[in-house]
């Protein structure tokens, strides 16, 4: 699977715990890649602090912090990143080696990169999804599985 991904995005928040879910039906024959499609305000902001993240083997807790308190912090007109990365502490990053690393021209690429990717596809939502290069064409947690779910029957033949 491979989702086009908004760190501020109230869907692609709802959407965590049933793809997680999905994940854990199919550990030995799914797995998901994240691009991002920073669309909301602030956005590449919080891309860099999950970047950051990765280099420091923490991106999966500090991404389920991000989602958890999105709300606190993601705001759509004003974002307050200052508790995005509290968070991000909260979850293990060392904040002091991430706001460092947030400045990588690399991370700059990713965005650039998935964002040409996002365009070339015609992304135009987060939460977009595409499993074995399908798009999933009906929203939703149950469709996303019925697709993984298909996919995975026909690999396995």
């Amino acid at each position: 699977m491979v989702e086009f991904f908004d760190p501020s995005c109230e869907a692609c928040r709802a959407f965590y715990p049933p793809l997680k879910q999905i994940l854990a039906l199919f550990p030995n024959d799914a797995r998901l890649v994240i691009r991002y499609a920073a669309f909301h305000e602030g956005s590449d902001a919080a891309v860099k602090i999950l970047e950051a993240a990765r280099l420091q083997g923490k991106f999966e807790p500090v991404l389920a912090a991000l989602l958890e308190f999105q709300p606190e912090w993601a705001d759509h007109d004003k974002p307050d990143l200052e508790k995005a990365w509290a968070r991000a502490k909260d979850a293990g990053l060392d904040i002091e080696m991430g706001k460092r690393d947030v400045a990588r021209p690399e991370f700059q690429t990713t965005l650039d990169m998935d964002g040409a990717d996002a365009k070339a596809l015609e992304v135009s939502r987060t939460p977009t999804f595409f499993v074995n290069g399908q798009p999933l064409t009906e929203f939703g947690p149950r469709p996303l599985y019925e697709l993984v779910k298909r996919e995975v029957e026909k690999a396995r033949k």
